[in-house]
């Protein structure tokens, strides 16, 4: 059973998506402002948060790029949930680290499936052997990144996308193609997320900054050596 935290100040809201989560055998807390969301994740860790973006005393975007810069909750999947519907909030939010972005109104059958299909890409990995790109180091057993012995902070779906991008070197991937095989659905957001998702790798890791290679108009392409 996973834990999910709902942060809504809508209390029907709310209530709407706890019913749909636990019907889908999740267990759900919620909490109707951003104040209280760190001290909340200290306390009891959750699998997934879903995340308002107009919250009262803290809103949802502060929130977030808190919990990405906090090493004990980086790796939390995060689900943004507003009314903003414009793409520079939808940027925004990915941006500092969101994984997905829904827009209300929604279709909680919708959001459900995300849920479950995110929780799905971000439970911890059978052994499947470490990865090395160069100097990086992906270890799926312990979901870590190193650089030269370093440790590098991904969110949980920057290292699903740098595994497999890893385990798919050399081949030109569409950006429907890794919608598709990491995010794991068809993203309604568009494919911007992912140009947001590798520029992010490039800033954490600078030697992938030119071993990803663009592909206009299409998608990218990691080098099959850095």
């Amino acid at each position: 059973m996973s834990k999910i935290l709902v942060v809504e100040d809508d209390a029907d809201i709310a209530e709407l998506i706890r019913l749909y989560l636990e019907k889908a055998g999740h267990a759900v807390q919620r909490l109707a402002s951003g104040a209280g969301v760190l001290p909340r994740l200290r306390a009891e860790p959750a699998d997934l948060v879903i995340l308002d973006l107009m919250l009262p005393e803290v809103d949802g975007l502060i929130v977030c790029q808190a919990m990405r810069s906090d090493p004990a909750m980086a790796g939390i999947p995060v689900i943004m949930l507003t009314a903003r519907g414009d793409e520079a909030d939808r940027i925004a939010g990915l941006e500092l680290g969101a994984d997905d972005y829904v827009t209300k109104p929604f279709s909680p059958k919708e959001l459900s499936a995300r849920v479950a299909a995110l929780l799905r890409r971000t439970s911890r990995p059978a052994a499947t052997g470490v990865l090395r790109y160069g100097a990086i180091t992906i270890d799926p057993d312990r979901h870590a990144v190193t650089v030269d012995g370093e440790e590098v902070r991904l969110t949980a779906k920057e290292f699903l996308l740098l595994q497999y991008l890893v385990q798919h070197r050399g081949r030109v991937l569409s950006r429907d193609l890794l919608l598709t095989d990491v995010w794991g659905y068809h993203y309604t957001g568009g494919t911007r997320t992912v140009d947001v998702h590798i520029r992010r790798l490039r800033e954490k890791m600078p030697l992938l900054g030119e071993a990803i290679q663009t592909i206009k108009q299409f998608g990218y392409k990691l080098a099959d050596r850095p």
